[in-house]
């Protein structure tokens, strides 16, 4: 057991623990400090965790890409790129370290560079989600120390997801995620709307989990194996039953991506749960999925062509007119971003209809660049949403009048991230809407299906200015909900050194993912390197 290859994983899961210990002589009042105990401990692990990928040593444990097998490294002969291993029978082995990853528990886990960017990204998400909850704990009438914990115990899971090389590594990840967010959207439970969204979140939640572990069993009785790797084999006389496997699975992890038609839980489960989860939903728990995602697809795609391309595109198609249309009309500000992010989900789909294309990894990388841009306009988002909502819980999206005048930082970050958001430039979100777009559009030929495909992303985006800007306007020339409202009555809001910190960090990265996009896209070419 090569307990090196997680042990991210492992110190995360050692600081919720930490924290649930130490809550027990917290005195009530300094509950709220272990939130930075939390950021400071996430920090250090995401300080040691960056860099390259360790080198392959003896005695690690390897996966090769396209085989079920996983070999035991005897010695590495680096100047001509080799590893001599030997498999479970004793058999010497032969393999290219560039075709090689570690890997640990038979091949259940591996660590690559995709891995560690997600990890990474995930990592940075929980911080940022933890400093929310830092401010929001006095929200909290009870178990403040279990919300930073809980919200670690996710953390584990993602991590665990973003190197999950086997269903059974994918089940225990998406069950950890999945569970805890049961607890985390219901934390408020003297919330009517919050235990609502949490039993929503549950039945929905099981059902999806339901569908994915039959549609596991039914892959596995197909391949007779566990592996990622299985995929890339035809099923043969199996056809029918992997396909319906597979489908189940897709199903499974669409309810985590929140795709059309798995996406009725987001609305209400975003608008119900506390503002610091819903952040964590919508860009963590989104992320977890699609790196899953990411990787099934890719294993099956050449396999299992005749089943994914005819859908995948419409997929596509749908979940971003739905999420769009449906944005529309609203005028709570979470549920805004439910719908928002359901078309966003959309959009990440279009990286991997574009492995149809040819361009796959164009549309990777541009998934990979897009959810980085994503979750810094998204915590932005919900740093202001947490600030201007503390005194009430009224969400309506009239609470931003006079933000302009109350906190002119406030109104600022808000407006690059809804800005971004929209898809305009030169902010991150046009590249990555624009990196999404352009393997797609080159893949035209392909048939009708993509050509619908483009016109509904393009309409979407249009549509989205809408409603987008929207939130603008209620920032800079709203009167408020009711004619006697005088938003330029309200007193400012005076925002402590954290809460101006995050902000402005949201502001920079916004700005420099836009205009300096290079280090970002390499970083991803290295991390999908890996699909090579």
């Amino acid at each position: 057991m090569n307990l090196s290859i997680i042990q991210q994983e492992l110190c995360v899961a050692l600081t919720g623990v930490l924290i649930l210990l130490l809550d027990l002589w917290t005195p009530t009042a300094h509950k709220a400090k272990l939130g930075w105990l939390g950021i400071a401990a996430l920090a250090l692990i995401l300080l040691g965790g960056l860099g390259p990928v360790p080198d392959i040593e003896p005695g690690d444990q390897v996966v090769v890409a396209g085989s079920n097998t996983t070999l035991q490294v005897r010695f590495t002969q680096m100047k001509t790129g080799l590893l001599f291993c030997v498999d479970a029978a004793g058999q010497e082995v032969i393999v290219p370290a560039s075709d090689a990853a570690r890997a640990g528990f038979n091949g259940s886990i591996t660590q690559d560079e995709l891995a560690g960017y997600f990890k990474a990204l995930f990592l940075l998400a929980a911080i940022f989600v933890l400093f929310l909850g830092v401010g929001f704990a006095k929200r909290f009438r009870s178990g403040v120390g279990e919300f930073f914990a809980l919200t670690c115990f996710a953390l584990v899971g993602m991590m665990f997801a973003a190197s999950a090389a086997s269903f059974i590594m994918l089940f225990v990840a998406i069950e950890l995620i999945t569970i805890t967010f049961y607890v985390l959207t219901s934390f408020q439970r003297h919330r009517m709307r919050s235990l609502e969204a949490g039993v929503k979140y549950l039945i929905l939640g099981a059902a999806a989990s339901a569908m994915m572990v039959y549609g596991i069993a039914l892959i596995y009785g197909a391949t007779g194996s566990m592996s990622f790797n299985a995929l890339q084999t035809a099923a043969g006389d199996h056809a029918k039953i992997f396909n319906l496997g597979l489908l189940l699975l897709l199903a499974g992890l669409g309810f985590k991506i929140a795709a059309f038609p798995f996406q009725i839980w987001a609305p209400d489960v975003y608008q119900g749960a506390p503002a610091p989860v819903t952040a964590f939903l919508a860009i963590g728990s989104k992320a977890a999925g699609v790196v899953l995602l990411m990787r099934i697809v890719h294993a099956s795609a050449s396999a299992h062509e005749a089943l994914l391309w005819p859908l995948l595109p419409w997929l596509a198609a749908t979940t971003i007119a739905y999420g769009s249309l449906c944005a529309i009309r609203q005028r709570n500000l979470k549920r805004l971003i439910g719908y928002a992010g359901i078309a966003s989900a959309g959009y990440l789909l279009l990286g991997i209809v574009a492995l149809q294309g040819g361009h796959g990894m164009d549309g990777y990388q541009a998934i990979l660049y897009y959810l980085a841009g994503y979750l810094f306009a998204i915590i932005a988002a919900f740093v202001v949403i947490s600030r201007v909502t503390r005194d009430s819980d009224d969400e309506d999206i009239s609470v931003l009048a006079g933000l302009h005048r109350r906190s002119p930082l406030m109104a600022t970050v808000l407006t690059l991230a809804i800005v971004s958001l929209a898809g305009i430039p030169p902010l991150a979100g046009f590249l990555g809407k624009f990196l999404l777009l352009k393997p797609v559009i080159a893949a035209a030929g392909q048939g009708s299906a993509y050509t619908a495909l483009i016109i509904v992303a393009l309409v979407g985006v249009v549509v989205s200015l809408y409603y987008y800007f929207g939130i603008i306007r209620e920032i800079f020339w709203s009167t408020g909900l009711r004619p006697d409202d005088h938003p330029e009555e309200l007193p400012a809001i005076d925002l402590d050194w954290p809460t101006r910190l995050a902000l402005l960090t949201c502001a920079i990265m916004l700005i420099a993912l836009g205009l300096f996009p290079e280090p970002l896209l390499h970083w991803a070419k290295e991390a999908t390197s890996v699909f090579r």
